[in-house]
């Protein structure tokens, strides 16, 4: 699933990263990186943008750029 598909409150692990170059650059310099953990916070009216904590930084993320993002939905406490 994508990074846009988490629901409010929910937690994900990053799996992948398809973007172009430039873009996959970006990503890994906001620290979002495979087996990274993030939680999706707040969605704006529109639905877009949307934030998500990602190690312990708010960083928002349009929907565009968040379906570049695989994850694996994951529940809190099977967070180790």
């Amino acid at each position: 699933m994508s990074l846009n598909e988490l629901q409010l409150e929910e937690y994900g692990i990053v799996k992948t990263i398809h973007a172009t170059d430039k873009m996959k650059r970006r990503f890994l310099d906001l620290g979002i990186v495979p087996n990274t953990k993030i939680k999706c916070l707040y969605r704006s009216p529109f639905k877009d943008p949307t934030a998500y904590s990602i190690r312990g930084t708010v960083i928002a993320l349009r929907a565009e750029d968040a379906n570049m993002i695989e994850i694996i939905r994951m529940e809190e406490s099977s967070w180790d």
